[in-house]
């Protein structure tokens, strides 16, 4: 899955199952927690930060094409969300309530969830149809206890109006596919799938379904983005480079899993031309999304601890000059998404958190 949160969760295989579209509010803004477990003194990009929700593990919060909105993925067991399901919910103001609801099935797993041009409609990827259940979380035991990530077969990508019905079935393959945003001008999909054999990117024409593959070096390559003006995409890639690794990779894909714990950024034309290499810093640098300028890059790693934690967020140039630390948690700090105005900012991270796992949103203003 695109955003690769996992690893702070523990493996929940009961589902419960979620009946009706029920709203959910998260706490408004209190005095109390405008101290420094919010905001540290070193985000300077960040004004009139705001935390938008408070428990359960909460990711990939995407804004609507008009800016209003926001989707999001969420699991908290104490809700009986065993496993991702997707939300919508406004963009509030200043110390206004963020109110959400649910509009997936309440069945399987999500991800990846993105609203279509028009407003009226989403798109994102779910297991449901191959059961109502949570699908197992790998035992990494056999593994080494390595960081093992599952591609389970039953992803597909849906699309569905803001009342959760679903509408269209996007994908049909018999593999995994998700990981889906779409082109600024809402007419191209980008997803991962393994269709072929291994795991790559495939641009799709949302009117005619016509679809072409773009990667093909062996390897991961998923979590993808089009650039505000359409012209580039920016997707995170995971390549065994020597013969061990090569027979590793495959051993698991032939598994449906991948151990994607060295990646890196990658960027090229929007059909796939002109490939090249971002980052070189080893570990985990992923979740990449280029800025409103559609030059710069700004992208979540932890290359700076040698034990793998914490993930902080850092802008690059595209030529992998003028790398600079914008966030500093010291826990988790990633899906970083700007606003189409480019004036906000939102992004996924452990702080203010009471000391428990909780991951949650946050909102700010972006400043240069």
């Amino acid at each position: 899955m695109k955003q690769l949160l996992s690893f702070l969760l523990t493996g929940i295989l009961v589902f419960v199952a979620i009946t009706a579209f029920k709203p959910y509010t998260s706490l408004p803004l209190t005095a109390t927690s405008t101290g420094d477990t919010l905001q540290y003194p070193e985000e300077t990009h960040f004004k009139n930060i705001q935390q938008l929700t408070f428990g359960g593990d909460n990711a990939e919060a995407y804004f609507s094409f008009d800016g209003k909105y926001l989707i999001f993925q969420r699991t908290n067991a104490k809700e009986g969300l065993a496993c991702d399901q997707m939300f919508i919910g406004k963009v509030p103001a200043r110390g206004e309530k963020f109110e959400y609801k649910l509009v997936s099935t309440g069945k399987g797993r999500t991800t990846c969830g993105f609203f279509t041009k028009d407003g009226k409609h989403i798109i994102y990827a779910s297991t449901h149809l191959g059961g109502p259940d949570c699908p197992p979380v790998p035992d990494r035991s056999k593994y080494g206890n390595k960081y093992i990530w599952p591609l389970y077969a039953s992803f597909d990508i849906f699309m569905a109006d803001l009342d959760g019905k679903i509408v269209k079935q996007l994908t049909r393959s018999k593999g995994y596919d998700a990981e889906a945003t779409l082109s600024p001008d809402g007419n191209k999909m980008i997803y991962t799938s393994v269709k072929d054999g291994d795991i790559d990117l495939y641009i799709m024409d949302l009117k005619t379904g016509k679809e072409k593959r773009i990667t093909n070096t062996l390897g991961y390559d998923g979590g993808a983005w089009f650039s505000p003006d359409g012209k580039k995409i920016i997707w995170r890639a995971s390549r065994p480079a020597t013969p061990e690794a090569v027979k590793e990779y495959k051993d698991l894909l032939a598994e449906n899993l991948v151990a994607p714990t060295n990646m890196e950024v990658w960027v090229a034309n929007a059909d796939g031309s002109n490939a090249h290499q971002v980052t070189a810093y080893g570990q985990a640098n992923w979740a990449p999304a280029f800025m409103p300028d559609s030059k710069r890059i700004i992208f979540a790693s932890n290359h700076e601890y040698k034990r793998g934690f914490p993930f902080n967020l850092y802008t690059i140039n595209e030529d992998g000059t003028n790398l600079h630390k914008i966030s500093r948690d010291k826990g988790f700090d990633a899906f970083p998404m700007f606003s189409p105005n480019g004036k906000k900012f939102v992004f996924c991270s452990n702080r203010n958190n009471g000391g428990t796992r909780d991951t949650n949103i946050f909102l700010a203003d972006w400043v240069e």
